[in-house]
């Protein structure tokens, strides 16, 4: 097994029509406005940009971001991700009911070597601290779309 490989899914369900959510989503310059783990996003262009993350354990990950599809019609954001975590992540908006059905999916192996060598040891620590930072996006998320 490679314990530096993780495979993350988390569904969010928000009162807000898919339209919304995804317009929300798409703007990743945005997040640290709604999501309080990540710290910092930007835009070099069009199509890329870096992220630095932070949830509970005290450590930042830098991401470089590339945009490999974006599907309106579809509901489909996906990502290239390099720097401390390299691989993909995609988010899929659907409608669920009178609100909207987010899934979050990300595949990733870290490349930061505090990380990697602590992987054995606290894989299920890093597992949770991913978990709480999904938790709070989805809670920050849903306020800001109330608010908008």
């Amino acid at each position: 097994m490679n314990w530096n490989h993780y495979r993350f899914v988390s569904v969010w369900e928000l009162p807000a029509p898919p339209r919304a959510v995804y317009a929300q989503l798409e703007r990743v310059e945005d997040y640290p406005l709604w999501w309080p783990q990540v710290r910092e996003a930007g835009r070099s262009d069009d199509g890329s940009g870096t992220t630095r993350i932070r949830s509970v354990l005290p450590y930042d990950l830098v991401t470089t971001v590339r945009e490999r599809r974006r599907d309106p019609a579809n509901g489909i954001l996906e990502a290239g991700l390099g720097g401390d975590l390299d691989g993909w992540a995609r988010w899929t908006v659907t409608a669920y009911g009178p609100g909207t059905r987010v899934v979050y999916e990300q595949e990733v192996e870290v490349r930061r070597t505090l990380i990697r060598v602590l992987a054995l040891p606290c894989r299920p620590v890093f597992r949770a601290n991913h978990a709480l930072m999904m938790r709070a996006g989805r809670r920050g998320l849903a306020a800001r779309l109330q608010a908008v």
